[in-house]
């Protein structure tokens, strides 16, 4: 069995495991949270149990803003994720751990004390989320254009930022990789104020809207349209959804009330029902979709607000679109297909048509419905008519990172790119860190 433990460290999840496997032995969230009903704080994995309440918990994150502030938090659930999920020693383990792009040398040297000094690891690898990325998703086809031109742009929507990066060669071109401020964190807490302006306060809740963002939100393809359909009453209203929170008493996790009534929206989408020729979907004729017995219960589909239960319509697509139009809430950004466009342009111009018909979608972000089909419709105005445009969504965004790790920790020459702990010993963190530079 390999020796080599591969860490994803991700600001919001942490994926652990052991090199050549294919999936991390352990996926779990990269804070520690304590319970209302509790005075003891519960770490990594301890936050999934299902017989925990999180209502109301308070959470502590390492990461900030996508940087680590926390080292000792840091260390705390690395140790418990290689004692306790892991079973290994890591002074007879080597270690592959990503860190983000542009990480600050004195965090660096925080991440070499903690992995030299505090579990004396025998060697470290340190790299970048977006060249492991490549690395998989070239492997996976070799006589793919990935594999055979060498060259990507991996699109990683993360927790804290969003990076447009493109990969040449194995190696992240950093003077054209371009951020946008915004991941999933961003969205969680543009939802909860949604949410709390318009039914019930739930700024306290951070576990309990990620669980909402990520079973009910989506992005839209056709705002304007959408927007009309999220303002009619009743059953007319597709995107109409009502989600219970937990009591403490019956049940300690929220859910959905009807889980069909998600799904109610995707005949619009339905590529059987869209117009060739571009032609918006005639509204009258979505009107009359319901037939007499549902107009008949519409008034008793209200929801009862002496009961823990909100309802969502418009915030389910209004939540993703900041990825896409960020400047419609007053942030002073580009949106994503702008973004990625930046980053290409920053390339040499014969390896434009290549990024354009290589971009990979990476990150949890991603996995919001239509995002791909989305990004396409607001990249294609920006691209040269001459060049084609394919995106590709990994098969599992939220472990594409680690797998690319747990391919190169397999490979013949890994021991050979790692530096020691003898060496950082002799020379320091900082010269031991020049082997990594791009």
């Amino acid at each position: 069995m390999s020796n080599v433990v591969v860490l994803d460290n991700g600001a919001g999840v942490i994926k652990a495991g052991i090199g050549g496997e294919r999936d991390p032995t352990a996926i779990v969230p990269n804070s520690m949270g304590r319970p209302l009903s509790s005075k003891k704080w519960l770490m990594a994995d301890q936050l999934l149990s299902p017989d925990v309440d999180l209502t109301s918990a308070t959470a502590r994150r390492p990461f900030d803003r996508g940087y680590l502030i926390n080292p000792d938090l840091q260390s705390s659930i690395w140790s418990h994720i290689f004692s306790n999920l892991l079973k290994i020693t890591p002074s007879h383990s080597s270690l592959l751990l990503t860190e983000p792009l542009f990480n600050l040398p004195s965090i660096q040297r925080s991440i070499d004390e903690i992995v030299f000094e505090d579990f004396n690891f025998k060697a470290l690898y340190v790299s970048d989320s977006p060249s492991l990325v490549h690395l998989y998703e070239a492997s996976r086809r070799p006589y793919g254009l990935v594999s055979k031109a060498q060259c990507s742009l991996v699109v990683d929507c993360g927790f804290s930022f969003t990076h447009a990066s493109p990969v040449f060669q194995n190696f992240t071109l950093n003077y054209a990789v371009k951020r946008l401020d915004l991941g999933g964190k961003a969205l969680s807490n543009y939802l909860k104020e949604l949410v709390s302006y318009r039914s019930v306060n739930l700024m306290d809740e951070s576990f309990l809207m990620d669980h909402v963002k990520e079973e009910l939100c989506f992005v839209s393809l056709d705002l304007p349209r959408d927007l009309h359909i999220a303002r009619k009453p009743g059953k007319d209203n597709l995107f109409r959804c009502t989600y219970v929170l937990p009591d403490g008493i019956t049940h300690t996790k929220g859910f959905l009330k009807d889980p069909e009534e998600p799904k109610r929206y995707l005949p619009l989408y339905d590529e059987a029902l869209q117009q060739v020729a571009g032609e918006q979907i005639d509204m009258d004729q979505l009107e009359n979709t319901d037939n007499s017995e549902d107009r008949n219960r519409r008034n008793g589909s209200k929801i009862d607000l002496t009961k823990n239960e909100f309802g969502l319509t418009n915030e389910r697509f209004l939540v993703p679109e900041m990825m896409f139009r960020p400047a419609d809430l007053g942030l002073n950004q580009a949106g994503l297909a702008e973004c990625i466009h930046r980053a290409i342009s920053s390339c040499h111009s014969h390896l434009h048509p290549v990024l354009y018909e290589s971009i990979i979608l990476t990150g949890g972000s991603t996995l919001f419905p239509h995002f791909a089909k989305r990004l396409e419709m607001d990249l294609r105005p920006l691209v040269p008519d001459n060049y084609r445009l394919k995106i590709t969504t990994q098969e599992d965004p939220i472990l594409g990172v680690w797998r690319g790790g747990s391919l190169l920790a397999s490979s013949p020459d890994f021991d050979a790119m790692c530096i020691t702990k003898a060496e950082y010993e002799e020379l320091g963190s900082a010269r031991c860190r020049k082997r990594f530079f791009h």
